[in-house]
């Protein structure tokens, strides 16, 4: 068994504090960045014409602290700008991968209780965007880690199966792709969907956009071991850190604000913690 996990807690801007961080030391980025023009009163805002270029700045340096077995996941989401959807989400993908990255998968977060609304050309937002990107094809991933049970319909269904079941029939749009309904018989847990429900946090821990603690555990237990090193660049209220904390996970986590960071510095056990003075504060573009 791994021994106990250290949490390192830095005040300042990530760019300057990753510079301190090793090549190739990261195993997992689980992060929410601030979105375009949103946290204002929080963190200033940055323009939604130039997020792409501030975001790159920062990237690069993820992009090598990552081990090249290692995922970064970036929980972020387009905003509205002048009636419609800013591409600025679109164009950061686009960018990274031009930058070096590989946009492996996307999953998508549903908020099973979004908060309310009315607005008059749509509806209310349940779903934010969960990108993963790589720097290899090659990466470390534990699926079985996050299986789920197989479901009610296999009780009745793998209970009576056809001859056609036992085959692999043609796939009837023409894929070549079909099933074996059988291949499911005796088995209690199967992958999951790349769309996670789950619930916002209910108690909102002093801060303006906190995530449940079951969304970054998912992907800690997804992409990562005990003893491997986990990095949330705008840690907020400490969320990532602390669940990797409680799941044996080292881990790095860096705020820009004072009030956040005394917050995450308080939610985590204290016995495994090393903090690091203010590494410079960034400029809002």
């Amino acid at each position: 068994m791994a021994s106990k996990a250290q949490t390192r807690l830095y005040l300042g801007d990530c760019l300057e504090v990753l510079k301190e961080v090793e090549d190739n030391s990261i195993d997992l980025i689980f992060t929410s960045p601030p979105y375009a023009d949103q946290r204002v009163e929080t963190y200033g805002g940055v323009h939604p014409d130039r997020y792409v270029e501030w975001f790159l700045t920062r990237s690069a340096e993820f992009l090598r602290v990552l081990k090249p077995s290692g995922t970064f996941v970036l929980n972020i989401k387009e905003r509205v700008v002048n009636g419609e959807r800013h591409t600025y989400v679109i164009e950061l993908i686009l960018a990274m991968r031009e930058q070096g990255w590989l946009w492996t998968e996307e999953f998508m977060w549903h908020k099973k209780n979004s908060y309310p609304g009315k607005w008059p050309n749509r509806f209310r937002d349940s779903w934010e965007r969960l990108l993963q990107f790589n720097k290899s094809k090659r990466f470390k991933m534990y699926q079985e880690e996050v299986m789920v049970p197989v479901g009610k319909w296999a009780k009745s269904r793998l209970n009576n199966l056809s001859e056609v079941d036992k085959l692999r029939d043609p796939s009837k749009v023409g894929s070549g792709f079909g099933k074996n309904v059988s291949n499911w018989v005796g088995r209690e847990k199967v992958y999951p969907t790349n769309v996670i429900h789950m619930a916002t946090e209910t108690g909102n821990k002093n801060h303006s956009a906190v995530f449940p603690e079951a969304l970054p555990e998912w992907f800690i237990k997804l992409f990562t071991k005990e003893g491997d090193w986990v990095l949330d660049p705008f840690m907020g209220s400490g969320t990532t850190n602390l669940v990797a904390q409680r799941m044996r996970r080292n881990s790095i986590g860096v705020e820009i604000t004072d009030e956040y960071f005394g917050v995450a510095k308080g939610r985590v056990d204290q016995k495994q913690l090393v903090l690091f003075e203010e590494r410079g504060r960034y400029e809002t573009p």
